[in-house]
C-alpha cells in the first residue's frame, strides 16, 4: 500500500523535472529504485513537492491509490524505451477503463436490486415513501399512503380517499401524534372530509370538529367556531398533522402518474393484494375496441358493443357489492300479508353513495352471539322520503328470523343482471335474425346513409285530451313528426 502511495508521488515528481541530461536521468532513476524501500514523505523532500501530510487524511490517499499498479520500469521516458512506456501506459489505459465499466455495471445491479427490496408494511402503496410522520393508514382498507403528491395534483392519501371513496384514516403510532385516529370532539365522526380543527383560547391545544353540525352549532366559550379550518387544505392533509416528505424522499421513491393510480385502483376493486407491477402483466390493460361512426354488418356491431356491455356490468355488480353497510339497528314489524318487515336506516343513503329504489332486493345478516348465524333476503318496498328515514325490506322467508335481536345487522346489495343480459341478446338477436328489425331501421342502427322514411298516417285533427289545455304550434309539430317517424315510434315503445 505504501508502495503505491510513494510510486504515484515519484511519478509526478519525475514527470514534472526540468530538463536533464540523459545519463543523469537514469542516473537519478536509479538512485531512486534503490531508496524506493526507505522512501518517505516529508515536508523536505523534493518528492512530495513541499506539501506534507497529515495523517487524518491518509485514508483518503490509500482509498484513492489502493487499486493502482505503477510499472517503475515504465517510467522513463528516454531514447527507445519511450515507445514501450506509451505502449504500457495504454495498455494500463485501457485496463483501468475496462475495470470502471465493471465496476459501474455493478453499481448499477446494486441500485436495481435496491428496487426489489422488502418494504415496511407501512410503506406507501402509490411510491414507497415509510417514514412513520408521512404516512396514514386506511381503515377501510388497511392499506398505507403518504402525505406526498409526487406527480399529481393533490397527496396520494387523498387521491385514495377520493377514488375509493373511504374516509376514515388512523396516524402511524411512530409519528409525532402517536397511533391517533382523527374523530369529531362531540359526535365522534370519523369523515376527514368533513373535519377541522379549532385553535383553544389557551393556545396550547386544538379541537377537532366536524364542519356539520358540531362547528356550526358548538357554543362553547373555551374556543371561536370562527376560525375553523379543514384538516384537508389544498388536496393534502394539513403538515401538523401528517408531515409531507422530504425532497430527498420524494426523489428516491418510485414514480408514478395519475394514469397508473386511476388503473391501480381499479385493480384493486378485484385484487385487494394487486401491485403496481401488476399492472405490467399481459391482458391486464387491455383496451376494449372504439365505437365507429358506421359498421360493415350487424355481427361487427356485437363485437364491439358486447364486451362495452360486460365492462359496464361488471362495474355496476362491483359496486353495488361494495355496498355493504354494517352495524346496523332493525325495529321489526310483521305486515298484513304476514310477512316479516325489517325497519332500519343507511348513513350511506343518507350521504348520497348509495342508491336505492323501491323493488331492490338487499340481503340482511347477523353475525352476532344473541341468536345463530343468520341470512336472509327480501325486496325494498319504502325508501326515504319527507316523512320517515327509514327504509322498509320485506322478507322473502319468516321462518327463523331473529326478531329478538335489533343490532349488529349488516346489509349487502342483491345485484341483478337482468338489464345486461337483455342487451347481451338483444345485440345476438340483432346479429343473427335477419328479420329482427325492418331494413330501414337496421341500416340506421348501423350508420348507413339511407334516405329518411316517412310514415303515411291519418291525422287527427285536434291533438287535445279531455279537460287539458290545448297544444301550442311547437308540441303539435313535435308530436306530428313523431307519428311519422319510424325511429320515434320505436323509441316510444321502447320507452313504454
Amino acid at each position: 500500500m505504501t508502495h503505491t502511495n510513494r510510486g504515484c508521488a515519484w511519478e509526478q515528481a519525475d514527470l514534472s523535472s526540468g530538463v536533464k541530461s540523459q545519463q543523469s536521468r537514469r542516473q537519478s532513476t536509479a538512485t531512486t529504485m534503490d531508496s524506493f524501500d526507505n522512501f518517505q514523505y516529508d515536508s523536505a523532500s523534493s518528492y512530495g513537492g513541499g506539501i506534507s501530510v497529515i495523517d487524518d487524511n491518509s485514508s483518503v490517499y490509500t482509498a484513492t491509490t489502493d487499486k493502482l499498479s505503477v510499472d517503475l520500469s515504465a517510467l522513463s521516458i528516454t531514447d527507445d524505451r519511450s515507445q514501450t512506456f506509451l505502449a504500457d501506459r495504454e495498455g494500463h489505459h485501457h485496463a483501468s477503463h475496462s475495470g470502471i465499466d465493471d465496476d459501474f455495471d455493478a453499481v448499477l445491479d446494486d441500485l436495481k436490486d435496491e428496487g426489489t427490496v422488502d418494504l415496511p408494511a407501512h410503506a406507501c402503496s402509490y411510491c414507497g415513501i415509510h417514514s412513520p410522520a408521512s404516512v396514514v393508514k386506511c381503515l377501510i382498507c388497511s392499506k398505507w399512503f403518504c402525505n406526498s403528491r409526487g406527480n399529481t395534483s393533490a397527496s396520494h392519501i387523498v387521491n385514495h380517499l377520493v377514488r375509493a371513496k373511504h374516509k376514515e384514516v388512523i396516524l402511524h403510532a411512530e409519528s409525532p401524534l402517536g397511533e391517533t385516529t382523527p374523530e369529531c370532539y362531540h359526535c365522534g365522526s370519523k369523515n376527514v372530509f368533513m373535519l377541522g380543527f379549532i385553535p383553544a383560547k389557551s393556545d396550547t391545544v386544538v379541537v377537532l370538529l366536524c364542519r356539520q353540525p358540531c362547528a356550526a352549532t358548538t357554543k362553547d366559550m373555551s374556543w371561536n367556531a370562527s376560525l375553523w379550518a379543514p384538516l384537508i387544505d389544498d388536496r393534502s392533509f394539513l403538515s401538523w398533522l401528517v408531515k409531507p416528505p422530504s425532497e430527498t424522499e420524494q426523489l428516491r421513491s418510485r414514480q408514478i402518474s395519475f394514469n397508473q393510480i386511476n388503473r391501480l385502483e381499479d385493480l384493486w376493486r378485484e385484487n385487494a393484494n394487486a401491485t403496481l407491477e401488476d399492472l405490467e402483466k399481459p391482458g391486464v390493460d387491455d383496451e376494449p375496441q372504439p365505437i365507429l361512426m358506421r359498421y360493415e354488418d350487424a355481427y361487427q356491431y356485437q363485437n364491439i358493443f358486447g364486451p362495452l356491455v360486460k365492462i359496464e356490468a361488471d362495474y355496476d355488480k362491483r359496486l353495488k357489492e361494495s355496498q355493504t353497510q354494517t352495524d346496523i339497528t332493525i325495529r321489526w314489524d310483521l305486515g298484513l300479508n304476514q310477512k316479516r318487515v325489517a325497519w332500519f336506516g343507511m348513513p350511506k343513503l343518507e350521504s348520497g353513495e348509495v342508491r336505492l329504489a323501491v323493488g331492490d332486493e338487499l340481503r340482511l345478516k347477523y353475525q352476532g352471539e344473541l341468536h345463530k348465524p343468520w341470512e336472509g333476503v327480501g325486496h325494498v318496498i319504502k325508501i326515504p322520503n319527507n316523512v320517515s328515514d327509514e327504509i322498509g325490506l320485506e322478507l322473502r322467508k319468516t321462518e327463523g328470523v331473529p326478531t329478538e335481536c335489533t343490532h349488529g345487522f349488516s346489509a349487502d346489495f342483491v345485484w341483478k343482471s337482468t338489464s345486461f343480459d337483455r342487451m347481451q341478446l338483444a345485440m345476438k338477436t340483432f346479429a343473427v335474425d335477419e328479420k329482427s328489425v325492418n331494413g330501414y331501421i337496421y341500416h340506421k342502427l348501423l350508420g348507413h346513409e339511407v334516405e329518411p322514411q316517412s310514415l303515411r298516417t291519418q291525422m287527427p285533427k285536434r291533438f287535445s285530451a279531455p279537460g287539458l289545455p290545448e297544444l301550442n304550434h311547437s308540441q303539435m309539430d313535435h308530436l306530428e313528426q313523431g307519428r311519422q317517424s319510424r325511429l320515434r315510434q320505436l323509441c316510444t315503445i321502447l320507452r313504454r
